[in-house]
């Protein structure tokens, strides 16, 4: 892959799907690139496509028309079993429900991933106990999802989005489902690991002030994608 093309690159992307007799048009003309290290928000109103956009990134749909590449590859083509073992090697997932193993604790939750790829046992739970030591956690690495908090349960799913050491981290709505309080703690968090580890990250967020402390923000608008800094902006009530 080429290490001077952007990470994430979606050019004239369109996504539509059918009901019935009718054609729904999601996305269209988008185009979006991010750069090594940087950290974007995406924006919209429910039902706008952030979570289509983040899902044709994350090489889980195929776009209509258009291309994605990942470090200059053009991705939109692959077959499924590329894709799959790009989505393992390059991509790291979070969402808004934690999606965590109920009968594995902190640790081999973490671990899971790292295993399947290849990793040994000593190595994988290593690199896990210093994820969850980064996220707070080293007091709770033994604990199952059930006997962990809301805000614990999240944290365990941004460390195990990150065992695979992803070059790029699609988040949606990753604080969406915790209180305010819990949310900015968390976003902190993962703020702070995705920038001490280099990564790129897409987070889609509602939350206005958690988008303001990204590097940009870019919003969905009729299909299309804006770069908020190409207009003038002036108060929140823009974003909607």
């Amino acid at each position: 892959m080429n290490k001077k093309a952007p990470v994430l690159e979606l050019k004239n992307v369109y996504r539509s799907f059918k009901q019935g007799s009718q054609t729904l048009q999601v996305l269209r003309e988008v185009n979006l690139e991010l750069e090594k290290g940087e950290v974007v928000a995406l924006i919209g109103p429910s039902g706008s496509g952030k979570s289509t956009l983040l899902q044709l990134a994350g090489l889980l749909e195929k776009p209509s028309k258009g291309d994605i590449y990942l470090d200059g590859q053009n991705c939109s083509r692959l077959s499924d079993g590329v894709r799959t073992s790009l989505r393992r090697d390059y991509l790291g997932f979070v969402y808004q429900y934690h999606n965590l193993l109920a009968d594995f604790d902190a640790l081999e939750n973490v671990m899971l991933p790292q295993l399947i790829a290849g990793v040994g046992y000593k190595e994988a739970a290593d690199k896990a106990k210093w994820l969850l030591k980064k996220m707070g956690l080293e007091k709770r690495i033994k604990h199952r999802p059930a006997e962990l908090s809301g805000g614990e349960q999240q944290r365990v799913a941004i460390a195990r989005a990150l065992a695979n050491a992803p070059k790029l981290l699609l988040a949606d709505e990753p604080t969406g489902n915790l209180d305010p309080k819990t949310s900015e703690v968390v976003f902190a968090e993962l703020l702070n690991i995705v920038k001490e580890t280099g990564l790129s990250a897409l987070v889609a967020t509602h939350n206005f002030e958690l988008a303001d402390r990204m590097d940009r923000k870019v919003k969905l608008e009729g299909g299309k994608l804006v770069d908020m800094r190409a207009k003038n902006f002036v108060s929140e009530k823009n974003f909607y």
